[in-house]
């Protein structure tokens, strides 16, 4: 089941998709004393994260933070950095957290990475997922036609190129050439196993990408389009995004 919900500007869908978040972290805190949740990075993350980290509802020192992909071979001190992203955006804003687990792309063993970090997400609940959805369909940097079978928490995949020119478009790089051709990213079924879903999607850039994910055959060929099998998925679109769609599709 798939909510979607389309707000006025970037900055309310992110308001809007930070306290569904902020909701479901509350209940499983309450339920159970804890809550893992999954973070991403890019555009579409800006305002969600700026939102989350204001709210007082939260015992952060009760969540454990994994983190949904990194570009291979990228330092922690680059600017594209999603490690650098997420500890200055989320982490260093927060008190101090259970635990964190993000992805060290700048390792030599990349299938090891995976292996440990498998190991350790294999032992949690996540309550929740914030994600976007990429120019090309992808969810994480799992690029079409993605892999929705295999069971592996994380893989390491590699970067077509309209992926790789999205980072370059978005400011992340100087030239495509710097953009990273492989990533570590949480997998397609890995994602799935969340409680909750929540996708927010701004700009008209990504409007193709959401038209494909609700209206297209659910297939790996728009990888995005799995979610509409699960069972609590919110969409959040500012009216650009949402520009495609049709009222049949809302």
């Amino acid at each position: 089941m798939i909510k979607t919900i389309v707000s006025d500007t970037p900055e309310a869908m992110g308001k809007a998709a930070a306290e569904t978040a902020i909701n479901h972290i509350v209940v499983s805190i309450e339920q159970t004393d804890q809550a893992a949740i999954v973070l991403a990075t890019g555009a579409s993350q800006f305002e969600v994260l700026a939102h989350l980290v204001k709210t007082d509802r939260i015992d952060w020192s009760k969540v454990t933070m994994f983190h949904l992909d990194e570009y291979v071979g990228l330092s922690v001190t680059h600017d594209a950095s999603f490690r650098r992203y997420l500890t200055e955006r989320f982490i260093n804003q927060v008190s101090p957290l259970k635990a964190v687990h993000l992805i060290n792309g700048d390792v030599k063993d990349s299938k090891a990475q995976c292996r440990q970090l498998s190991e350790i997400i294999s032992q949690h609940q996540i309550a929740v997922t914030l994600a976007g959805i990429g120019e090309n369909g992808h969810l994480a940097f799992n690029d079409p036609p993605a892999d929705f079978e295999t069971t592996e928490p994380y893989l390491v995949v590699d970067l077509d190129t309209r992926c790789r020119q999205q980072q370059l478009g978005e400011g992340w790089f100087n030239t495509l050439d710097e953009v990273p051709t492989q990533a570590i990213s949480m997998s397609i079924q890995q994602i799935m196993k969340s409680k909750c879903l929540i996708l927010s999607v701004p700009d008209t850039r990504k409007a193709e990408a959401v038209k494909n994910t609700l209206a297209r055959a659910v297939s790996p060929e728009y990888p995005a389009s799995i979610v509409r099998t699960h069972t609590d998925c919110h969409l959040y679109l500012d009216r650009q995004a949402a520009a495609l769609l049709d009222k049949t599709t809302l």
